[in-house]
């Protein structure tokens, strides 16, 4: 009986010891009166010192002051094994913690020790922890109440604000609402987990309908002879292949038509015969810079007024598709070694919230975060099925045509080897594999989203931002196109300076002036390069001066028009866009630098697609069904998912209880929120978009390269 007594008088101790702030004499007693009856809507006006017992789905008002040993009890009914706490208030200071803590002596309820049991949170407006029962041997426990001294743990200033609860006072006072509810239940899960599969496997269906529909148009016209009979002008029959005369302007390193018989087969540029064997395994890709008329040719046909697709993929086929499988390969390499660590390291965040109880680590949306096992957000990381399951159907689709081709090619397929856009599938399996691992590392990330990780969730976005750009130019410049190892160099750089400026870009201007001149001068370095087809190399540090005394030259002396009109508006309107970011940068400074690099990127892209996409009309191409079809699916799910993404459930740029003012409910199935609706559509909207850049130029597979344009 007698240690009865003492467990008590020691689990009251902190109730008798009232929190006083440095240099402040103490407040009075608090007053010790009885709970008014618990009932929804229940208003507690005076403070209890004791333990109050919460039913489920009670709502409870009450007025919150400092005195310690204010703390409620729930105890887990037998149906429940998953409970929701939500603490709201409509005063955002002074800065409180909301802590639950197993059923022990003593509880602590002061602010220097509430951090040592249990699970804690700050608070300004809103908090939520979700608790399991299978965590508490008792299945019951306590929740605790501190008001702490001080407002900047959550946002607020040491300083005294007039009209402001936020600094040592004696009346620290704040309004909680409390609502225990019951959490999702396990069948939940299940649906979640079901909806996620179907919705991305029914893309998997939606290809092998459209691939039957095609196979059957193919049969069709195979029977009816009448395959290859056109190149979609009316002009061109498989019979005799090189009957069309040749564009005017086009005569140099193109097809030359003037000694050919009318049934004799093109031959290729390098001399050789163009049924060679599509293996590699003797070329060597050093192999083109030893060949005589290659060396010779290029600085005349690049710079003539008018080019066409045969000016630029004049070197050998077999050495140009190695070439670009170095993209696929060293990808892979790169997603290991970035994915390795990565995972390692927030395995490790997770677990020390999982101990030490933090939950001020990771900026979660509280209000809908599910656990799973050891992960406290299970949510987030199973809608980044999207973009794993979709890229694994975008490597299928890419590896379906490369299998066509290849069997085209050794087929001796004229159509193969001399039309339409030439066949290099490296970088759409680069894109394929990026897609995955941006999935991968958004999952990642998503584990415990916060500050020193966000680089996770965009590096793998910046690199498929530059393959899809890279894949562009590709097209129409297949000789000319960078090599991985300058481009993932290249990407390499941004991901440097994306990491400096999430370091030093929140406050220091010396990093914001030396970022927006690198911006500007690779700018200009990168469209002096475009401009004169590779003429004009980067590595090279002349190229600035060559660039001043060419437009010297030209523009200001003899005022003469630009040599190639197209290229030059794109790349004026593309340096004003960049510029335009440099200034904005460089004047507001955003604290968010991983963004503002991602939308560097995003508004190229955009620019040098809608580009590329008025000159082929320009050009009287066609736009296929197929690919009309992506580019509105593209445009249309784009919109909606940033519509989703821009609606900040979270962010790690404040405290952790400024971001918990942002949390919101679940809107799909009681389980995703919105912003894994962002990662459903967002994934969808780059399939598209890689579908877009997959079948664009699929109207001229049998358009003869001397009459396809380069732009």
């Amino acid at each position: 009986m007698r240690g009865c007594t003492r467990l008590a008088l020691l689990c009251a101790l902190p109730w008798l010891l009232p929190l006083v702030a440095p240099g402040r004499p103490a407040p009075p007693p608090a007053l010790r009166l009885d709970p008014r009856n618990p009932a929804r809507g229940a208003e507690f006006d005076r403070i209890y010192s004791g333990v109050v017992s919460l039913p489920t789905e009670n709502i409870y008002s009450f007025n919150y002051t400092s005195q310690p040993g204010q703390y409620f009890l729930y105890k887990f009914p037998e149906d429940v094994d998953s409970v929701i706490i939500k603490v709201v208030s409509t005063l955002a200071y002074p800065c409180s913690v909301v802590s639950v803590q197993n059923i022990m002596c003593p509880v602590y309820d002061l602010d220097h020790n509430v951090e040592f049991n249990g699970v804690y949170q700050s608070m300004t407006k809103k908090a939520a922890i979700t608790l399991q029962k299978k965590d508490f041997p008792g299945e019951q426990f306590f929740v605790v109440f501190v008001i702490k001294p001080e407002d900047y743990a959550c946002g607020g200033s040491f300083f005294i604000q007039e009209k402001e609860n936020q600094t040592w006072n004696l009346q620290r006072a704040k309004n909680l609402q409390v609502t225990i509810v019951p959490s999702i239940k396990g069948s939940v899960y299940v649906k979640a987990i079901l909806l996620s599969f179907l919705i991305f496997f029914s893309f998997y269906l939606g290809c092998l309908f459209v691939a039957f529909i095609h196979y059957i148009r193919f049969r069709r016209k195979s029977t009816d002879g009448s395959f290859g009979s056109s190149d979609g002008s009316g002009n061109m029959s498989v019979s005799n292949p090189i009957a069309a005369s040749t564009p005017e302007g086009s005569n140099y390193g193109a097809i030359d038509e003037s000694s050919s018989s009318p049934g004799r087969q093109i031959s290729s540029s390098d001399g050789k015969q163009p049924c060679q064997s599509d293996t590699d395994s003797s070329v060597e890709e050093s192999d083109f810079d030893t060949m005589p008329d290659i060396e010779s040719d290029k600085n005349i046909i690049r710079t003539k007024m008018f080019l066409y697709l045969s000016d630029l993929s004049r070197k050998d086929r077999r050495i140009v598709s190695k070439k670009y499988k170095i993209y696929f390969w060293n990808i892979i390499t790169i997603a290991v070694f970035y994915a390795l660590p990565v995972i390692q390291l927030v395995i490790t965040y997770q677990t020390v919230v999982n101990v030490t109880g933090n939950q001020d680590i990771c900026f979660y949306n509280f209000l809908c975060a599910h656990p799973l096992g050891v992960l406290s957000a299970f949510n987030n990381i199973l809608s980044n099925l999207g973009h794993v399951l979709l890229g694994c159907l975008f490597l299928l689709i890419v590896l379906h045509r490369d299998i066509l081709h290849r069997r085209a090619l050794e087929a001796k397929d004229i159509f193969a080897m001399e039309y339409g856009i030439p066949k290099h599938f490296g970088l759409f399996y680069a894109m394929g594999i990026a897609l995955m691992m941006e999935g991968v590392l958004s999952a990642c990330y998503h584990v415990c989203p916060n500050y020193s990780n966000f680089q996770f969730d965009t590096s793998f976005m910046y690199m498929i931002a530059g393959l899809c750009m890279l894949k562009l130019y590709q097209t129409r410049h297949p000789d000319i196109n960078a090599s991985a190892y300058a481009a993932y160099a290249s990407f390499a750089l941004v991901i440097t300076l994306t990491v400096l400026g999430v370091v030093f870009g929140k406050n220091d201007v010396w990093f914001w002036v030396i970022f927006s001149a690198i911006h500007i001068l690779a700018s200009l370095a990168l469209s002096t390069q475009i401009y004169y087809m590779g003429r004009f190399k980067i590595a090279d540090w002349g190229i600035f001066r060559r660039a001043a005394v060419v437009f010297y030259t030209d523009c200001i002396q003899q005022r003469s028009r630009p040599l190639y009109m197209d290229r030059m508006v794109l790349l004026i309107v593309g340096n004003l866009v960049n510029w335009s970011f440099a200034l904005f940068g460089l004047i507001y400074r955003p604290r968010d630098f991983a963004s503002y690099m991602l939308g560097i990127f995003i508004c190229n892209l955009l620019l040098y697609l809608a580009f590329y996409i008025i000159m082929k009309l320009r050009s009287s191409e066609k736009i296929l069904l197929i690919p009309l079809f992506c580019i509105v699916a593209t445009a249309v799910v784009w919109a909606a998912a940033l519509y989703f993404f821009f609606q900040n459930l979270s962010s790690w740029e404040g405290t952790p209880a400024e971001s918990r003012e942002k949390n919101r409910e679940c809107i799909l199935l009681d389980f995703f929120d919105d912003h894994d609706i962002w990662h459903f559509l967002s994934a969808t909207a780059l399939f598209f978009s890689f579908l877009v850049l997959l079948t664009l130029d699929d109207d001229l597979d049998l358009v003869r390269r001397d009459q396809i344009p380069v732009f």
